[in-house]
């Protein structure tokens, strides 16, 4: 942070705040006199200035009335909590797509709140190679809640509105809608059904029980096949994967290395979703998967597949995967709150605070507002 303001403080105090060869706070002495400094700290940059004074009625008028001056014209002010989660509830452009939806270019996935001050980080899933979203990290949690953010995201600004596919007995592999979630939760786990029952109140999401993985697979690939034949629209659609390293059907072939006369026998489910990775983006058709470490990545894919994810989050790793999935041992040093976000197109990765699961009152009402575009009842059940 090049510009920096101290009051009077310790040495210490004044050090950490300035610079460690910076110590003029120390010396300040009368009430409100202070050290402005726009260069980093450095000695020659400190500027002594006397504070204003407002006595607290003043203060209270003046603030009131800037408020009532600015109305609805600037958005609320950027309070940035380290210590927490970012809101989904605070996302002002979901919360605008929910009451009034607006056509978009290509839809965004938004992720968190950024460490800057700009717009909320996201993915943007636009129509070429390679436009598909991979998270990598231990913290199951924190990939769940980027789960439900990324699909109501994508889901607000879905242009045309799609009711949910029919699927038998309650979650089975139904027709294509906006959203096919691949659940690996553990059945005795405590948020075992979450995403399932958050894919029951979204429109046009199904979640297909285990079971149903390599029928759900089938009817995505053949869906890109009628896409790229121009015999069905390029509406995006989206299938997500909680869990790719607990889904031994898509781990790839280690016996065959890919040698085999696919035509005479039916695609493996792994196959199918390595169709869906490379054939995909471009028919309109993405992938969003979270894995839990780069061993097990390396079990799923193969290093040219593995670049078919052109965009990722990293949460915090070991030293030695995140050098291996950016050249660097960044994401290493993290903490719980913070997350990278990579993109093939940018040198750079961007550090962002992920969101956190949403309560349970703004999610049904998000997922009602949905549901009302697209002419359903409200479900009374809470996610």
């Amino acid at each position: 942070m090049a510009v920096r303001v101290a009051l009077q403080c310790s040495d210490a105090d004044a050090q950490l705040i300035l610079s460690k060869d910076n110590t003029a706070a120390r010396l300040l002495s009368r009430p409100g006199e202070a050290i402005y400094n726009d260069q980093n700290g450095l000695t020659e940059g400190n500027d002594p200035f006397q504070v204003v004074w407002l006595s607290e009625e003043k203060r209270e008028q003046v603030l009131e009335d800037l408020h009532t001056r600015a109305g609805d014209r600037w958005p609320a002010p950027l309070v940035f909590s380290g210590n927490t989660s970012a809101d989904l509830a605070n996302n002002r452009a979901l919360a605008k797509q929910l009451a009034a939806p607006a056509p978009v270019k290509a839809p965004a996935a938004w992720l968190g709140d950024p460490v800057a001050i700009k717009e909320p980080t996201a993915a943007i899933f636009r129509q070429h190679g390679g436009a598909n979203l991979l998270m990598v990290g231990q913290s199951e949690d924190a990939a769940r809640a980027l789960f439900v953010a990324s699909a109501l995201s994508l889901a607000a600004q879905h242009a045309r509105p799609t009711p949910p596919a029919p699927l038998p007995e309650g979650r089975g592999a139904g027709g294509v809608g906006l959203f096919t979630i691949l659940d690996g939760t553990p059945d005795d786990a405590d948020e075992a059904e979450y995403l399932r029952t958050f894919a029951d109140k979204v429109p046009g999401a199904s979640a297909p029980p285990r079971s149903g993985l390599a029928a759900a697979l089938a009817e995505l690939t053949a869906e890109i096949d009628r896409r790229n034949k121009g015999e069905s629209d390029r509406t995006p659609r989206f299938l997500f994967i909680f869990g790719v390293h607990r889904f031994r059907e898509l781990r790839k072939a280690d016996d065959d290395f890919s040698f085999g006369r696919r035509g005479e026998r039916e695609p493996s489910p792994a196959e199918r979703l390595a169709t869906i990775l490379r054939d995909g983006p471009l028919a309109g058709v993405h992938v969003v998967a979270w894995c839990d470490s780069l061993v097990n990545l390396n079990r799923a894919f193969d290093r040219p597949l593995l670049r078919e994810f052109a965009m990722r989050v990293l949460f915090q790793m070991s030293a030695t995967d995140s050098s291996t999935l950016m050249d660097s041992p960044t994401a290493s040093k993290l903490g719980r709150h913070r997350a990278l976000y990579l993109q093939e197109e940018q040198e750079r990765p961007e550090k962002f605070r992920p969101y956190g699961l949403p309560s349970a009152e703004w999610l049904n009402e998000a997922c009602d507002a949905l549901r009302a575009r697209v002419g359903l009842r409200a479900e009374p059940a809470a996610v």
